[in-house]
């Protein structure tokens, strides 16, 4: 009978914000305004780092990319969640959770070593000056980037496939809104120990080494910046990576509160505040952390938008 009931789980109901009944449609409503302002900002990023011939060096080629991804992330997980807030259905199949689970989980290590590129390429900016267009040429940049996407596709994939191959038993209703790896490991049946271990080793593979590459670069580039003997190069130099910087907290910041923590300590609502700031927050707030702290990026909007008024 224990046997028969593991089978019969063909989806699972999505809780999202349903403890919050009297606010569904005012989360609709505010959830659709930031993503459009996702698809906004991070899409006029994109076309104007492709359109001014100004910003066409590799930092911008890396945060058009940047921003193309952080897109794809969010649409992967959004546009479901608000189809749930409006019809009130939170039904998903067990494939449509798989195919949830394994974009997400691709897209977020590529943003993770996209994170890492863009500081390697600080580094080399900011410490190798002279070799720099050298260094980082077209070629390298469309290689890193190519890399950054495709590193992680057949582990990650390997990785949702042991997830959905054990057995889910019980409660079918999963505490998220959206298919992440913690609350159904939360449904899984029997020891999950196996399935646990592995999600620690995609982190590493995925989370703590472009994490190490991008703290190594820092480094670096913290010591030559203090061996500058102009302030104003200092402070230059410091508000090249501050942007980033702030990007790598929110994103490194969340995402490890959410992944590195046991499935018996496993806290839903925890869980699902702090993937808001790694789903919709960082996303949210990368075009303004970008485009409010950089001179040249404002100077370029600027001249879109003349062209376009005019």
């Amino acid at each position: 009978m224990a046997e028969k009931n593991l089978t019969l789980i063909e989806e699972f109901i999505l809780l999202g914000f349903s403890e919050l009944p009297n606010f569904q449609g005012l989360l609709f409503f505010i959830f659709l305004l930031i993503y459009i302002s996702i698809l906004l900002g991070n899409g006029l990023i994109i076309v104007i780092t492709n359109m001014e011939p100004a910003l066409q060096i590799p930092m911008y080629y890396f945060l058009g990319n940047f921003s193309f991804v952080e897109i794809c992330y969010t649409s992967v997980t959004l546009p479901r969640m608000l189809i749930n807030l409006w019809r009130q259905k939170r039904n998903i199949s067990l494939l449509s959770c798989a195919v949830q689970l394994c974009f997400f989980f691709i897209l977020a290590a590529t943003e993770s070593f996209l994170l890492a590129v863009m500081a390697y390429d600080r580094y080399v900016a900011i410490c190798k000056p002279l070799s720099y267009p050298i260094i980082m040429n077209h070629k390298m940049c469309v290689q890193m980037v190519i890399g950054s996407w495709v590193i992680g596709i057949p582990v990650l994939i390997g990785q949702t496939y042991q997830v959905f191959s054990v057995p889910f038993c019980g409660s079918n209703k999963l505490n998220h809104f959206f298919c992440d790896m913690p609350p159904l490991m939360k449904l899984a049946c029997g020891d999950t120990s196996g399935d646990e271990f592995f999600i620690y080793i995609d982190c590493f593979l995925f989370g703590l080494i472009p994490f190490l590459l991008i703290l190594l670069s820092y480094i670096r580039i913290l010591s030559t910046i203090l061996k500058l003997p102009s302030t104003t190069g200092r402070s230059k130099a410091f508000s090249t990576c501050s942007s980033h910087l702030i990007v790598v907290c929110l994103f490194y910041g969340s995402g490890s509160i959410g992944y590195l923590q046991s499935k018996s300590s496993y806290s839903g609502t925890t869980d699902k505040t702090f993937s808001l700031f790694y789903i919709i927050v960082t996303p949210m707030v990368n075009p303004m952390i970008y485009s409010l702290r950089n001179k040249d990026f404002i100077q370029a909007m600027r001249k879109l938008l003349s062209k376009c008024i005019g």
